[in-house]
C-alpha cells in the first residue's frame, strides 16, 4: 500500500495506488444537481477497496465536491462543469449533455513518485487525451472509453458516435471495459477491440459481463437483484475489476468480484451505491468457494 499523503500539501511528488482521470459531473435530477461522473464513482470505490486514491479532473468552482473527502484531487478550474441528465429504467438509459468543462491533456498531469499502481482513464464527454497513458509505462493502464464514443444531437441528447482510431488507443492500454450499449452490441467491433489489448470486458447490464483474455471468452452471470438506481454501476464494476485483476492477475476472478459488487450497488441510490466493507468481504469469500 502506498504511503498516505497530505491532501493540503502542494507537492508535485505524489504517492497514489489508484489514479482516475476524467471529468466530475453535475447530474441533474428532480431534486437538483448531484455529483457524478466516472471520477467520482471510481475514486470512491477505489478508496472503499482500501487504496490510496486520487483524481485529475476539471470543473467549475461552484461544484460541490465535499463527498470526495479523503481523495487526492487536482482540478483544472473551468468556467463550466460537465452537466448531464440521466433517465434510466434499469435496462436502458437516455442521457442529455448540456455543457462541458475543459479537456484534460498530458501537461495537466502532475509528477507521481512512485508511479501509481493503476491508471484509469475515464472520459465521459471526449475530454481525456489517451496519450496520457504514455506517461505511465510501469502502471496497469486501464480504460473505460465510453466518453470517446459519445456525441450529441441538436437537442443535446447523447448519441453514439464512431470511436476514431480506437485500435491505436486500446494498444496503449492493458485493460478496457465497455458496455455492450457503447457499440450497439456490434460483434465485429467487439472482436476487433478485444484483439487490441490483453484484457477486454463487455458489460451487459443486469445480465453480467463477458471477459476476453488470451483468445478465450467467458461470461460471468450477475445475481438477480432489485434495481433502485444503476447510475455509476459500470464505474463501480470497472474499478473493482481493475483492482482485483491487479491483485490476482486473474481476469476471471476479477470479473466475478466486479459483477457481484456492481450488482449489489444498484440496490442503493447514487453515491450511496459505493461498495460497503461487508460487501467487499462477502465478494472475496464467494470467490474462494466459486
Amino acid at each position: 500500500m502506498a504511503e498516505k499523503i497530505s491532501l493540503n500539501r502542494p507537492n508535485t511528488s505524489i504517492s497514489l495506488d489508484y489514479l482516475v482521470i476524467g471529468h466530475l459531473t453535475a447530474d441533474l435530477t428532480k431534486n437538483g444537481a448531484r455529483l457524478g461522473g466516472t471520477s467520482a464513482f471510481s475514486g470512491l470505490t477505489a478508496k472503499a477497496l482500501g487504496l490510496q486514491a486520487g483524481l485529475v479532473t476539471s470543473h467549475s468552482d461552484e461544484l460541490d465536491t465535499s463527498a470526495l473527502q479523503g481523495l487526492w484531487t487536482k482540478n483544472i478550474t473551468s468556467p463550466h462543469t460537465t452537466t448531464f441528465k440521466n433517465i434510466s429504467d434499469g435496462v436502458a438509459r437516455t442521457q442529455f449533455l448540456y455543457q462541458t468543462a475543459k479537456p484534460i491533456v498530458a501537461n495537466d498531469i502532475p509528477l507521481f513518485n512512485p508511479t501509481p499502481h493503476i491508471i484509469h482513464l475515464g472520459p465521459v464527454a471526449d475530454e481525456v487525451d489517451p496519450k496520457i497513458l504514455d506517461r505511465f509505462p510501469e502502471s496497469l493502464k486501464c480504460l473505460t472509453p465510453q466518453g470517446w464514443m459519445r456525441g450529441t444531437n441538436s437537442e443535446r441528447k447523447v448519441i453514439r458516435r464512431d470511436w476514431v482510431n480506437y485500435i491505436e488507443t486500446l494498444n496503449r492500454a492493458d485493460v478496457a471495459v465497455i458496455s455492450h450499449e457503447d457499440v450497439q452490441s456490434n460483434e465485429e467491433i467487439i472482436a476487433s477491440m478485444a484483439s487490441s489489448l490483453p484484457v477486454f470486458v463487455v458489460t451487459e447490464n443486469y445480465k453480467g459481463a463477458r471477459i476476453y483474455w488470451h483468445n478465450d471468452a467467458r461470461f460471468i452471470n450477475a445475481p438477480e437483484v432489485k434495481c433502485l438506481d444503476d447510475t455509476g454501476a459500470g464505474d463501480i464494476f470497472s474499478t473493482a475489476f481493475f483492482y482485483r485483476y491487479y491483485s490476482t492477475k486473474d481476469p476471471w476472478e476479477a470479473g466475478r468480484f466486479a459483477v457481484l459488487l456492481a450488482s449489489w450497488s444498484v440496490t442503493r441510490k447514487h453515491l450511496d451505491s459505493i461498495p460497503t466493507q461487508d460487501e467487499i468481504k462477502k465478494a472475496k469469500l464467494q470467490l474462494l468457494s466459486y
